[in-house]
């Protein structure tokens, strides 16, 4: 599972709408968009905020080749 898609999974479990996502992470909801739709193009910073909104961990982890 991507993390856009969990995070969706997530929010909708706590029964936020993505206007209310956005207020509490102090998130723009276009940046919202993408990231639940997949993109990987976003700032972390963001990802951690609507996670830290969620009261969830994010762990992220690199794999070096």
């Amino acid at each position: 599972m991507h993390i856009g898609k969990e995070l969706k999974e997530i929010r909708l479990n706590a029964k936020l709408s993505q206007d209310k996502l956005c207020e509490l992470a102090n998130v723009t909801k276009p940046t919202l968009i993408k990231i639940e739709k997949g993109s990987n193009n976003y700032n972390i910073d963001k990802l951690i905020q609507l996670f830290d909104a969620l009261e969830r961990v994010i762990k992220i982890s690199t794999k070096a080749k």
